[in-house]
């Protein structure tokens, strides 16, 4: 396959076949850096060469009633996590000054659960007003599944972005969790649409899918019309049920990330968890598919520490895309 030749396709509006796509990830691992260059004059076009940094809060972790397989907080995980009930306002804001000043773009406010209650809904909207005034940065919310009242809720205290993953395709969605399904999820992504919020919907690779269900999720997502797309690779946490799941290699996790670009040229496409463990010492040619990471920790794993992504960043080559205001007064 000519990668170039393919990237100048897509450029031009050609959408990726189910054949294409898995000849990305069937490629041959000697022909990775061709690939990436490809994937890298996609990204370039759409993104130059800034890098996007957004930041998690886990406003509550664990007494999930889900059973999601790759979760530590799942109701039947045996993991050793820390679980707390859902904090308060001025903890969510303190948060915030933190992701102020690793220069993140996006704070991304997060709760473990079906879904939210009405008292953690106005803890969140509470927060999110007050985050706006203070720093006037952008916010994605992550609160499980989505009624269209409770969107427009957020949406009317300023959130601008809502995330709520597919995870896996809809053919091996069953595999992965029984109480809810992959529909749920479309239509919370859906809800978030139609209340104005952006849409923010993506992945975790690594779950014992087929290389077709990757394919089949990225173009899930195209379809979605997703404007952010984090994609995950499973960092297996023992007590889970995907416990000693190890079937990522950082050259094949490369090949994901260049698949997505192709198939999704103009997303936002962020190197999400799993990052460390998985790409290691790979990880900034990641970033010639990808143009956005998270700083700092993830849910119930530890992330890199802020400061060396951004010496990595830095070092490769690629510009830290500094947030600008929201809003500007005249």
């Amino acid at each position: 396959m000519n990668w170039n030749l393919l990237a100048e396709r897509v450029l031009a509006g050609h959408e990726l076949t189910d054949e294409e796509g898995l000849s990305i990830l069937e490629s041959s691992d000697d022909d990775i850096l061709n690939l990436l260059h490809s994937a890298y004059q996609i990204r370039k076009h759409h993104y130059g060469n800034k890098v996007k940094l957004n930041m998690i809060i886990n406003t509550k972790s664990g007494f999930c009633p889900e059973n999601c397989g790759y979760c530590a907080q799942s109701i039947d995980s045996e993991a050793p996590i820390q679980k707390y009930r859902m904090m308060d306002k001025d903890t969510i804001v303190k948060g915030a000054e933190q992701a102020h000043q690793l220069h993140s773009g996006t704070y991304c406010i997060v709760a473990s659960g079906r879904g939210p209650t009405n008292r953690e809904l106005n803890e969140v909207t509470s927060a999110v007003e007050e985050i706006k005034q203070k720093y006037d940065m952008k916010i994605c919310a992550c609160l499980g599944l989505l009624k269209p009242e409770q969107a427009r809720q957020l949406k009317e205290a300023g959130v601008d972005r809502y995330n709520h993953n597919i995870n896996t395709s809809e053919n091996h969605h069953d595999a992965i969790t029984t109480t809810h399904t992959y529909d749920d999820r479309i239509d919370t992504v859906n809800h978030a649409k139609q209340a104005g919020i952006s849409p923010c919907s993506g992945v975790i690779v690594g779950m014992k899918e087929t290389k077709l269900d990757v394919v089949h999720m990225a173009k899930a997502l195209k379809e979605l019309d997703a404007d952010s797309i984090p994609v995950n690779f499973l960092h297996a946490i023992d007590g889970t049920a995907l416990e000693g799941t190890n079937e990522l290699n950082p050259i094949y996790c490369l090949k994901v990330l260049a698949l997505f670009r192709f198939i999704n040229p103009s997303k936002e496409i962020r190197i999400s968890g799993g990052r460390e463990v998985n790409l290691r010492s790979l990880q900034p040619l990641g970033l010639y598919a990808a143009n956005s990471i998270f700083v700092g920790d993830y849910l119930t794993t530890a992330g890199q520490e802020g400061t060396k992504d951004h010496q990595m960043l830095r070092e490769s080559g690629f510009e830290i895309e500094y947030p600008t205001p929201q809003h500007t007064s005249i």
